[in-house]
């Protein structure tokens, strides 16, 4: 993709003390973890909502950008500022980051719902949901594919 670059979006920026974004995020959506002076998770499990595995260390566990980084250069960052894209790929605000089995965010890659859905479809509906959220409050544009791959996703809500 034309001037795209992972680097372009610095990510895991302090959040406060020693903790980064990744450590708050392991420490958020983990269950009875345990943190370190340097705020690393030691002790932990963590249930991953895009495939149901339950990895029992930190290394095991990837910190998912719902809406890919390179997508959204796709989708209009490509025209943001550095710290446009810092605050996008270190959001805690919105949806934008889960902590999943690094097997699933792997699998996922930098592809949109049009061609990558979480194997639990019983996650399918909050997924969609999250991407919409995430694609709307940072004004970035959706294709055909997409949104027709994100409709199907949304029929599945109760």
């Amino acid at each position: 993709m034309p001037g795209y670059s992972r680097a372009k979006f610095p990510h895991w920026a302090t959040q406060y003390g020693t903790c980064d974004t990744r450590e708050v995020v392991l420490a958020r959506d983990g269950d009875q973890v345990t943190q370190d002076g340097q705020c690393r998770a030691t002790v932990g499990s963590w249930r991953s909502a895009y495939d149901g595995a339950v990895p029992d260390a930190a290394s095991k566990v990837d910190i998912d950008h719902v809406v890919p980084l390179k997508e959204a250069w796709r989708s209009g960052a490509s025209q943001w500022t550095t710290a446009d894209r810092r605050a996008f790929a270190n959001d805690l605000a919105h949806s934008q980051l889960i902590a999943v089995s690094a097997h699933s965010n792997r699998a996922k890659s930098d592809r949109d719902p049009s061609d990558w859905q979480p194997d639990l479809a019983s996650y399918h509906c909050t997924y969609a949901r999250a991407w919409i959220s995430v694609k709307h409050a940072y004004a970035l544009t959706t294709d055909e594919e997409e949104h027709a791959a994100l409709t199907g996703m949304l029929d599945t809500c109760a």
